[in-house]
């Protein structure tokens, strides 16, 4: 995947999009001790997530959990050594965080291809 520089239109397109397609229904678990532009999602809403990001082709960057409020750990798709919109990396990543803790929140980085902001 192309990695491509956004305007600040195209960000809040992005955002929206997001919000519609991908966190709709869902509960995010950002009671304001993050930015309000990032969402954090229980183990069972992020499995969610993932599994519509993997249809609508979205790129995810890095999964950053979280645990008591605290910040747990990190793991982005350049330490799997593939592309952000292979959903292998992201599932992986995943499943190795719920073996090693339960009771994580989980945010995410991501990027919608550009096609899908225009629709």
């Amino acid at each position: 995947m192309e990695l491509k520089d956004y305007t600040e239109e195209e960000r809040k397109k992005e955002f929206q999009y997001l919000k519609t397609n991908l966190f709709n229904g869902l509960e995010n678990l950002n009671d304001g001790f993050d930015s309000e532009s990032i969402y954090y999602f229980s183990e069972s809403d992020f499995e969610i997530v993932l599994n519509k990001a993997e249809k609508n082709e979205i790129a995810i960057f890095g999964i950053e959990p979280w645990l008591n409020g605290d910040f747990y750990d990190v793991l982005s798709f350049e330490e799997y050594k593939t592309v952000a919109n292979d959903p292998k990396w992201y599932k992986k990543a995943f499943n190795e965080f719920k073996k090693r803790e339960k009771n994580l929140m989980y945010s995410a980085s991501y990027q919608v291809p550009k096609k899908l902001l225009a629709e």
